[in-house]
């Protein structure tokens, strides 16, 4: 059942009932907030019995004694204080959400004895609240005895010494909880309710917060001459999209960052189709456009002081009469001709006419595409890191920074001639697969013959965006992964 939480921050909680959470380190004598819900000294009774030391992330619930001022105590685990991450506020925020159940209210209290907890920390432990709290039940009719009720609100008080700081902080935090929940919204949506045309009426809600948003459509794509994007799209019933956002936060003469998503709503490979088992997840593949929609959105609802521009590729790759085949010479935006040797390469197809398009128009200071692109990336790093190549060093260090401290990691990639030659074609300028070996890395080849000599990275989430380990602030199929990435990113290097 869903959740929705009303988050407050405050000096003090007047309670009346309800459930209590404390925190606590390793090395800490009590938990935060012990003397107002505990004065009867439960918790120590509690903890020395279930020989709770306060692990990182472990839980203490206690039913509360007659007398004390709240229904149910629970304490969340620090670890050790000098071990503490901005990663680990969070982490904790979705420990504390995962214990509330059965309450309409709930009281937190973060200032561990002995530890400074800051206003970005509170935020943060609140951001973590958020995140855990979301799930998708959009379409489950029949619900279990305990899901009957419809989603209920329940008003969570975080008491803090500086709720005014937090309040303030708090602010960006529920802007990154609505474009990651978001963008976990987009890739859990069944692919025939979300098509091309559908997702770029998403991506058009995005208005209301201040965003310029223009939709492509297929004629206008045949006029640009974006035959590679085009020809993925033409065995599918559903026409393709492509969808524009700016957002214009910054100075005007400022050249803006951009930002390129992969948005194949479904992939059954095409001609050259997919094995049946599994296919259904390709309604994931969509999963880099989902993340540069809810980039934009938190962008905009902060109000980021940056000019930024985010560019998706709907398409839908189908097997029909009119589809593209093994064998096809399309001729991209920028002129180069490719060659199709695998159908089910396509994503960098669609990617290769959003990247050319998006350079000759803004002239970005660099482009990042986020793409599901390969299985080649999950073979390489599993589902803990998502691949990132990149021709310029300074970009690749600040997203490696960035993916460290959002703990939604990268790692980079080779990149060389000798993997470039991989894709020369015997007919067109190049075919869009050098085969089995190195396939992560000649498909970030094939990407950067369109990028020309501005800075630009490629991500390959492919391992990260669906279907990824579940964790304390995500416990969605879809993950949203790469929102706080570049929103990390942007924060601290590109607002003016």
């Amino acid at each position: 059942m869903s959740v929705k939480l009303e988050i407050s921050f405050s000096k003090s909680a007047k309670l009346s009932g309800g459930l209590a959470i404390l925190l606590k380190t390793a090395e800490a004598d009590s938990a935060a907030g012990v003397d107002t819900v505990d004065p009867a000294g439960v918790i120590a009774k509690a903890a020395r019995i279930a020989r709770f030391s306060a692990k990182s992330m472990s839980g203490l619930d206690i039913v509360a004694p007659e007398g004390a001022p709240v229904d149910r105590i629970v304490v969340i685990g620090l670890g050790k204080a000098a071990e503490l991450t901005a990663h680990d506020w969070l982490k904790a925020g979705g420990a504390a959400a995962s214990r509330i159940k059965n309450t309409d209210k709930a009281a937190v209290f973060i200032d561990v004895p002995g530890l400074e907890t800051s206003a970005r920390a509170a935020a943060d432990f609140a951001l973590g609240m958020l995140l855990r709290a979301y799930s998708f039940d959009t379409y489950k009719t029949k619900k279990s005895d305990e899901e009957e009720k419809p989603a209920k609100s329940v008003k969570v008080t975080i008491v803090t010494a500086d709720p005014a700081g937090a309040k303030k902080a708090f602010s960006d935090s529920e802007a990154i909880a609505g474009g990651v929940n978001l963008a976990r919204d987009l890739v859990n949506e069944p692919p025939n309710v979300l098509g091309p045309v559908e997702f770029a009426a998403k991506a058009k809600d995005l208005e209301k917060l201040g965003v310029e948003v223009e939709i492509l459509t297929e004629r206008e794509m045949r006029r640009l001459g974006m035959g590679a994007l085009l020809g993925v799209a033409q065995g599918s019933v559903r026409p393709p999209r492509l969808a524009v956002m700016q957002w214009k936060g910054g100075k005007g003469k400022d050249r803006p960052v951009a930002f390129i998503g992969k948005g194949v709503v479904f992939d059954t490979g095409g001609i050259s189709i997919k094995p049946a088992a599994g296919m259904e997840d390709m309604k994931g593949d969509m999963g880099g456009a989902a993340a540069v929609t809810g980039l934009m959105h938190v962008l905009a609802s902060r109000k980021a002081a940056v000019n930024a521009v985010g560019i998706i590729g709907l398409v839908e790759n189908m097997p029909d009469g009119n589809a593209q085949r093994p064998g096809d010479i399309v001729t991209s935006m920028s002129g180069q001709t490719i060659e199709v040797i695998n159908t089910d390469a396509e994503g960098r197809l669609v990617l290769c006419d959003a990247l050319w398009y998006c350079n000759d128009r803004f002239k970005p200071q660099f482009m990042i595409n986020l793409a599901t692109l390969t299985g080649a990336i999950i073979v390489a790093l599993g589902n803990v890191h998502a691949g990132l190549f990149s021709n310029d060093d300074q970009l690749s260090t600040q997203l490696t920074a960035a993916g460290l401290s959002s703990n939604e990691k990268l790692w980079r990639m080779p990149l060389g001639r000798d993997y470039d030659k991989l894709i020369d074609s015997k007919f067109a300028d190049m075919k869009n697969t050098g085969g089995r070996q190195a396939g992560s890395i000649t498909a970030a080849h094939f990407l950067k013959r369109f990028v020309q000599d501005t800075p630009w990275a490629h991500l390959d989430i492919a391992g990260t965006a669906m279907g990824s380990p579940q964790d304390e602030i995500n416990q969605s199929w879809g993950s949203g992964f790469g929102v706080r990435l570049l929103d990390e990113l942007v924060r601290a290097h590109y607002e003016s």
